[in-house]
């Protein structure tokens, strides 16, 4: 195993116990990889939450987690609510993580979780997946 990998042990087996599908762990360029589906939202939630406790904030950079919902999770569907721009969704639960989509003012996303008072977890009509705030979306 290594370094990487021994450094996320606790997470890879999380997320080899989450009911995980289609799961991948691979180290490339001192970065490890983790790919898969999960179940719901709440199962994603929880990685990223041991992520955190591993990585506070995810500041070390050297862990590339790429799960996604399965589409057959339950789901809710909410506005966007921002006041004119779009609403950035982001690959985790924080300002501090990369920009991976918009959703537009006043469109629809899904809602697959709520990470925490914060964030939720959500998917674009688009069908990118990720974490944006709490506080522009609003159940329809």
């Amino acid at each position: 195993m290594s370094t990487l990998q021994d450094k996320y042990a606790a997470l890879i087996t999380a997320v080899n116990s989450s009911g995980a599908t289609n799961t991948a762990v691979r180290t490339q360029d001192n970065v490890l990889y983790i790919d898969g589906v999960v179940p719901t939202g709440e199962a994603k939630d929880k990685l990223w939450a041991i992520y955190d406790s591993i990585d506070p904030d995810f500041r070390s950079g050297d862990l590339v987690l790429n799960l996604d919902v399965s589409p057959a999770a339950p789901s809710t569907r909410l506005k966007v609510t921002t006041e004119s721009s779009n609403l950035n969704i982001r690959k985790g639960p924080g300002t501090d993580q990369p920009i991976i989509g918009k959703a537009a003012h006043h469109s629809e996303v899904t809602l697959l979780s709520k990470y925490n008072g914060e964030w939720a977890l959500v998917r674009s009509a688009n069908g990118e997946e990720g974490y944006c705030s709490l506080k522009y979306l609003t159940e329809i």
